[in-house]
């Protein structure tokens, strides 16, 4: 799911089917937002595996690049084109 979101051609299929957690996450990890990640590890001999799996995901994760832009509404973009309008308008008369 990592390497296809960290693919820069943007042509890549993005399995998020294959787990609860990124399709609950889909929006956030390759859709139009700004996402911070943060990974937690602990400093125990005993949870050596689970630090290095994490450290390396983390890893990965850090090259997903997205790139968030402004939702306008195109109703919203004519309402101020109008209003612009009706300024330049209300300018005329006077």
């Amino acid at each position: 799911m990592i390497s296809a979101l960290t693919k820069k051609d943007g042509e890549a299929h993005v399995p998020y089917r294959d787990s609860t957690l990124t399709r609950l996450l889909q929006d956030s990890l390759g859709g139009n937002t700004k996402t911070l990640m943060i990974s937690t590890i602990g400093p125990s001999a005993h949870h050596y595996n689970e630090t290095l799996s994490t450290l390396r995901y983390a890893n990965r994760a850090k090259n997903i690049k997205n790139r968030p832009r402004v939702n306008e509404n195109k109703r919203d973009e004519l309402l101020k084109e109008y209003e612009e309008e009706i300024a330049a308008l209300r300018m005329q008369l006077t």
